[in-house]
């Protein structure tokens, strides 16, 4: 059992040869009783549904709402147009999270990793992985093992609402899952890919939660593409032998305190931020008219 990132880190190290995944999949078989082929066979439905959403979101799809919708594709004709500023790793990442998380905005089916709202980071940071370093399969299921074990940490010790935490614990989590599973994937030590999380999470402090209309579309989609993006920016940092100062627990456990000192305008729902601004509140009055 573990309960904290330092203990998983130091368990993965010293039990299970540094792998965050078997350590994950022993949690698992521990306090659900299920067997190993059992909890890789659910883990295999999960990359099925994350493969399909981003293959789903790149070819063009709408939101219900009509608010959202086609930026992921606009993003793969641009990649394709070779003139892009940024790499093309760092970019297809960014659009695969457009991708995925317009598919949820049109109401597709999408994995919540951790939640519907931030589902779009960890399915674009692995579909990008995934060619970079050309993972395998079981690569890739370990990939998602270790977002899991930085997530459930997250969760007990602190909060995946944006209900309760702001953006910054759902966006902010599911990041630092990824930019985790991200640094184990490339071969790096479970102690490196906590410092990795931390760092995602040392930027997001703060992030409010404040989507226009209450939906799920605006600011949330491109807050997923950006935080995509700093996954990959906090795995090299960590891969270089940057730490965080501040130990991982530590921010983890001020991630939460500064979620439960956000006012409520800022937690869900809708009363301030973005959500209120003069276009925010003419595309409520549009939405909820129709």
């Amino acid at each position: 059992m573990f309960y904290s990132l330092e203990e998983m880190a130091v368990q993965a190290q010293n039990e299970y040869n540094g792998s965050i995944a078997s350590l994950m999949i022993a949690k698992e078989q521990e306090l659900n009783g299920r067997t190993r082929e059992e909890i890789l066979k659910q883990m295999e439905k999960n990359l099925e549904v994350m493969t399909s959403s981003v293959e789903e979101g790149v070819k063009g799809v709408k939101s219900v709402t009509g608010l959202t919708g086609g930026d992921a594709a606009k993003l793969d004709h641009y990649l394709k147009s070779g003139k892009s500023l940024s790499s093309a790793t760092l970019l297809t990442s960014v659009k695969n999270a457009i991708a995925v998380s317009e598919v949820n905005a049109k109401m597709g089916l999408i994995c919540a990793t951790p939640t519907a709202g931030s589902a779009g980071c960890l399915p674009a940071v692995l579909s990008t992985a995934i060619k970079k370093l050309n993972l395998g399969h079981k690569a890739q299921l370990d990939f998602l093992f270790v977002a899991g074990a930085v997530g459930l940490v997250i969760a007990n010790n602190a909060s995946i609402s944006g209900a309760e935490g702001g953006c910054q614990a759902e966006v902010g989590t599911a990041s630092a899952m990824a930019s985790a599973a991200l640094v184990q994937a490339s071969g790096g030590e479970a102690e490196v890919a906590i410092h990795a999380a931390a760092m995602v999470l040392k930027n997001m402090l703060g992030l409010i939660c404040d989507p226009v209309a209450g939906l799920v579309e605006i600011p949330c989609i491109k807050r997923n593409a950006l935080g995509a993006s700093q996954a990959f920016v906090s795995a090299d940092m960590a891969l270089a032998g940057i730490k965080s100062v501040i130990p991982p627990d530590e921010v983890v456990t001020c991630m939460y305190q500064v979620g439960l000192s956000l006012p409520s305008a800022f937690r869900e729902t809708s009363e301030g931020g973005l959500a209120q601004t003069p276009t925010g509140k003419r595309l409520m009055q549009e939405i909820f008219k129709n």
